[in-house]
């Protein structure tokens, strides 16, 4: 029987892909700042969110892909039990039939017995069909044994390989998870020391200034584009609660601190503040009389009277001012300042962003 063929694995690459992730430094200031400076740190914590965020999204993705092809080769190594099992069954039938050779040439007066019969034959005939009968119970015996002893080699080297196989993947399997799960515990350190940044800032009522990060290359096609790119939604437009003086004024995105949140629209930031129930915040300005706010942030990446583009990055999540927990609260408005806010969600779908 031949064992079971084998495929590639995608593991070693992600490996080393996930390797190179989980290597680099937590406190790397980004290029370009003043080395040593206070504003160079806050920029370099933000940057570093930002890097470490997309190092998680692809060691989640390297880990997924691997996690597939674990489990892809845990069917193989399944099939190749099944036929280690039936090379189990087929040697125990030949040594089955080993025995039944040996009990018919002991009841067919076999072996000794039958040689002498061959040196006490009196006629050639009887020596000829002596030595026939001998000879082709020899050559059955020899087969069988030969038959089995590679039945039992095969078997042999199989369960070793399948052995070496199943230890393999889940050696390769706690790596990958080994990997991933170090680089989120980098993510969420950077992360809240992101936010102590940033509760200092709010605490203070002085804002740090816009934190330049890298954008995405992307480009959007579309017009409007959700506010974060994943999220689950929380406390929603118009409902009630001990934390709202009267009604939530916008609609909440569940998101970790330091996630990229983005311009819904092309427009024009008119206000970046620090302090008061919405901590860190922004106001963009787009046409047709309205207005996105994106509060509770970190650090923002814009400054005011800055020209956005859909999609841009215009600050990064957080917890600050009157903040259950990390989130990104969202209002749209028909003025600049609260008490003006409309439901976002349908305002958002009536420009073809589903939410939800």
């Amino acid at each position: 029987m031949r064992s079971p063929r084998r495929h590639p694995l995608l593991v070693p690459a992600l490996l080393c892909a996930l390797a190179v992730l989980a290597a680099r430094p937590i406190y790397a200031a980004d290029g370009g700042g003043s080395a040593g400076g206070q504003g160079a740190a806050e920029s370099g914590f933000s940057a570093q969110v930002a890097r470490l965020y997309e190092d998680a999204a692809v060691a989640t993705q390297s880990y997924e892909a691997g996690r597939r092809e674990a489990e892809k080769r845990r069917a193989q190594a399944l099939r190749a039990e099944a036929l280690l099992d039936r090379e189990r069954r087929e040697t125990a039938v030949l040594h089955e039939e080993l025995g039944r050779i040996a009990r018919a040439q002991y009841r067919s007066g076999g072996g000794t017995p039958l040689t002498a019969q061959i040196l006490l034959a009196s006629t050639t005939e009887e020596l000829m069909r002596g030595q026939h009968v001998f000879s082709q119970s020899q050559l059955a015996v020899n087969n069988a044994i030969d038959k089995s002893r590679r039945a039992e080699s095969r078997l042999a080297a199989d369960e070793a390989r399948a052995a070496a196989a199943w230890q393999a993947l889940e050696r390769r399997s706690s790596e990958l998870a080994d990997l991933k799960e170090d680089i989120e515990q980098k993510l969420e350190q950077a992360r809240w020391q992101l936010q102590g940044q940033a509760d200092a800032s709010v605490a203070a009522g002085s804002c740090r200034g816009a934190v330049r990060l890298d954008q995405p290359k992307a480009s959007f096609t579309s017009a409007w584009v959700a506010p974060v790119e994943s999220y689950q939604l929380s406390a929603g437009f118009g409902s009630g609660g001990t934390r709202w003086a009267n009604r939530h004024t916008g609609q909440d995105f569940a998101v970790p601190i330091g996630t990229p949140v983005r311009a819904v629209g092309a427009g024009q930031v008119v206000k970046v503040s620090c302090g008061g129930a919405f901590g860190i915040e922004v106001v963009v300005e787009h046409a047709g009389g309205y207005y996105s706010q994106y509060a509770h942030l970190a650090a923002v990446t814009v400054d005011q009277g800055e020209q956005l583009r859909p999609g841009q990055w215009i600050g990064q999540s957080g917890t600050t001012g009157n903040s259950s927990g990390p989130h990104l609260h969202f209002e749209v408005r028909v003025t600049p300042e609260m008490g003006s806010a409309v439901d976002p969600v349908p305002w958002l779908s009536a420009r073809g962003v589903p939410v939800g």
